[in-house]
């Protein structure tokens, strides 16, 4: 009988135990998963969006140091005007507008000239890429620009319009001397978001809004069910 109380007892023990454990768990997970909820909403994002980051560390570096490849575009320039105006409608035909969801499976993605001729579509960088490239090649002087929604370049006659003027821009690289200019832009954050959603969100796969989502809600629950199982005073 006493084996039997005894037993009991240790059964109680053993059994009090792993309650205890869970708590100090809770507590534990919930406070780590406070602290860098921030940091796993980001790299949630991220990892949707770009399964390999490197891609996004190639683009912004790009940006300041585009791959014009003038021996890329000797083929097109066989029969090729020199007019600087003539050569941006060649290029514009040439290369088809395609968001970089559509043609690199990114949401944002510079691509290097040999690429753009390949592909044979792309945004403004990469028309802007092919551009800057047979300026290079035809000894023609022009300008790198970029504004928050656009980029293209920038050459003597060239018509200003309301994505393409000094006002805009907010970066400048002149290839010849290797100066580069910044300014605060003058445009409408409507326009930037506006611009913002027809490119990034709209072309989406929808398998990948559906993975987005999903998780940043599956982040959300999980924070409020830890929050909860901490319990007050935590």
């Amino acid at each position: 009988m006493h084996i039997k109380e005894h037993s009991g007892e240790r059964r109680d023990w053993r059994k009090g135990m792993p309650d205890s454990i869970k708590v100090k768990w809770w507590i534990f997970t919930g406070k780590v998963f406070q602290r860098y909820f921030p940091l796993l909403l980001g790299l949630w994002i991220l990892f949707v969006l770009y399964p390999n980051p490197l891609n996004l560390i190639i683009s912004f570096h790009r940006i300041f140091s585009p791959d014009v490849d003038p021996g890329a575009v000797e083929p097109m320039l066989e029969g090729l005007s020199s007019d600087p105006v003539a050569i941006e409608k060649t290029v514009l035909a040439r290369i088809t507008y395609n968001y970089d969801w559509e043609v690199h499976g990114m949401p944002w993605y510079f691509p290097t000239t040999k690429v753009v001729l390949e592909k044979e579509k792309g945004d403004c960088k990469a028309r802007a890429l092919v551009l800057a490239s047979i300026f290079e090649a035809k000894n023609i002087p022009y300008y790198f620009n970029c504004s928050p929604i656009h980029m293209w370049v920038e050459y003597e006659g060239k018509m200003e319009t309301s994505i393409e003027n000094p006002k805009v821009k907010f970066y400048q690289r002149d290839p010849e001397t290797g100066e580069r200019f910044f300014q605060i832009p003058e445009i409408e954050l409507g326009e930037v978001m506006d611009s913002f959603w027809r490119s990034f969100w709209n072309p989406m796969p929808e398998g990948r809004k559906a993975l987005l989502v999903f998780g940043l809600f599956t982040l959300g629950v999980g924070r409020v069910i830890l929050f909860k199982k901490q319990g007050p005073g935590y």
